[in-house]
């Protein structure tokens, strides 16, 4: 599986995380992996809950239709976005 999978009720990434950075970001691609790096601590799930928020406000979907599907305890995660409104211009160049 690619990093980036569309398909045509969502989009599937598949994302390598980097907690505690200085801002809310797609970097790009890292060991076939989206590397996304985002202000929250790694501690208690704040990372997860920060990394569903800022994929909800990117992608304009609900935070409660993003579903975690592997990686809630480590950087490795496999996300499913359902039927996304809009699609990041980063998102859409790696397609």
């Amino acid at each position: 599986m690619s990093a980036i999978e569309k398909m045509s009720d969502g989009i599937r990434l598949k994302i390598f995380l980097q907690p505690k950075a200085s801002k809310d970001q797609i970097v790009g691609i890292h060991n076939e992996e989206l590397k996304i790096t985002i202000t929250a601590p790694p501690i208690e799930g704040q990372a997860n809950a920060h990394l569903l928020k800022f994929l909800s406000k990117i992608f304009k979907v609900p935070k409660s239709s993003i579903l975690l599907e592997k990686g809630e305890l480590n950087r490795h995660k496999q996300i499913w976005i359902p039927n996304p409104k809009l699609i990041p211009q980063e998102i859409e160049n790696l397609l």
